[in-house]
C-alpha cells in the first residue's frame, strides 16, 4: 500500500492541444487501489498540492483550500488542470481543478511563496514525548507508522480531541508536504464525532452518513513526513448537518510546520 501511495503522487505532465499559454497546464494521477469504488480524499489533496508545485518549482504550496462537489471513482484517472491567476517573483497564485470527465470532484485555490528569512516565533503548546509502542494503532488508510493515547474507533463518549503522532518511511523530502496532507483528511471527522455516545468514525455507511465538503492547509515551515509528527485536532462545532474541526502539526521537538481545517457533512440518526 506504501508503494502504491508513492505511486499515486507521481503525477505525469498532460500535453494540451492546442498548445497552452503560460497560464495553463494540466497533469495526470492514478488513484489508490483501496478496498471501494471511491476515492480517499488525502489522496486527491496530496496530488492537488503536487500540481502546483510542478507548475511553480521554485516556490513551495503556502495555503491550499479546497472543496470536494462529489466523490471520486477510483477506476478512472484524475486530470488536474492548473490556472494560473498570479506569478511574481515571490508569490503565485492558482486555481487547481481536479476532474473526472465530465465531472470536477475537488478543486483548489493554492497560494505559492518563495520562503524568506526574517524573525521566527510561534506560541503554541509544545507536545509531549511520542508514546511508545505499546500505542501503535492501525488504520485502514494509513500506510505508515501511527500512534496514539486515546482509542477513535471507541464508541464511548469523550471530549472532541484527538492526538495522533505520525512518520513514513524513509522518502524523498519533495513528497514530505503531500504525505503529511494525505494524513490531515483522516481524523477529523471521527475527532468531531468523540462526544457521541454510541458513535464512532467506523460507523459511517452504517450508523451514519458523513462526506467531507471542504478542506483548507497552511504550510508554516517545511515538513518532513519521515520525522515524528503530531496531528493535534479539535472540533469545535457540530450543527445544521455539518462538523468543522481544526489541528496544529508539529514536529516532536515542538515547531509548528502546518496547519489545517475541515468541513464535513454529517447525518446522524435521529
Amino acid at each position: 500500500m506504501w508503494n502504491d501511495l508513492v505511486t499515486c503522487l507521481k503525477l505525469e505532465p498532460v500535453a494540451l492541444e492546442p498548445p497552452p499559454d503560460h497560464g495553463h497546464c494540466a497533469y495526470l494521477g492514478s488513484n489508490q487501489h483501496l478496498p471501494y469504488h471511491r476515492v480517499f480524499g488525502g489522496q486527491i489533496l496530496g496530488q492537488l498540492l503536487l500540481a502546483a508545485r510542478a507548475t511553480f518549482p521554485d516556490k513551495s504550496v503556502k495555503s491550499m483550500h479546497t472543496v470536494f462537489p462529489r466523490e471520486g471513482r477510483s477506476d478512472t484517472p484524475i486530470r488536474y488542470e492548473v490556472t494560473t491567476a498570479h506569478e511574481g517573483r515571490s508569490f503565485a497564485g492558482a486555481t487547481v481543478t481536479a476532474r473526472q470527465d465530465p465531472h470536477v470532484v475537488a478543486a483548489a485555490v493554492v497560494s505559492m511563496h518563495v520562503p524568506e528569512d526574517g524573525r521566527d516565533r510561534q506560541t503554541v503548546p509544545a507536545p509531549g514525548a511520542c508514546p511508545g509502542a505499546a500505542h501503535d494503532v492501525e488504520m485502514s488508510l494509513v500506510p505508515w507508522q501511527t500512534r496514539a493515547v486515546v482509542d477513535l474507533d471507541s464508541t464511548a463518549a469523550g471530549p472532541p480531541d484527538y492526538e495522533l503522532w505520525m512518520r513514513t518511511p524513509a522518502v524523498d523530502p519533495d513528497l514530505g508536504a503531500a504525505l503529511t496532507a494525505y494524513a490531515t483528511d483522516l481524523t477529523l471527522i471521527g475527532t468531531a464525532l468523540r462526544p457521541e455516545e454510541g458513535l464512532s468514525h467506523t460507523g459511517n455507511g452504517t450508523r451514519f452518513r458523513s462526506a467531507v465538503t471542504s478542506h483548507t492547509l497552511w504550510f508554516h515551515r517545511a515538513v518532513r513526513s519521515d520525522d515524528w509528527q503530531l496531528l493535534r485536532q479539535h472540533s469545535p462545532i457540530l450543527a445544521h448537518g455539518r462538523t468543522f474541526g481544526r489541528g496544529d502539526i508539529l514536529t516532536a521537538d515542538g515547531r509548528l510546520v502546518a496547519s489545517f481545517a475541515q468541513e464535513a457533512l454529517i447525518r446522524l440518526p435521529n
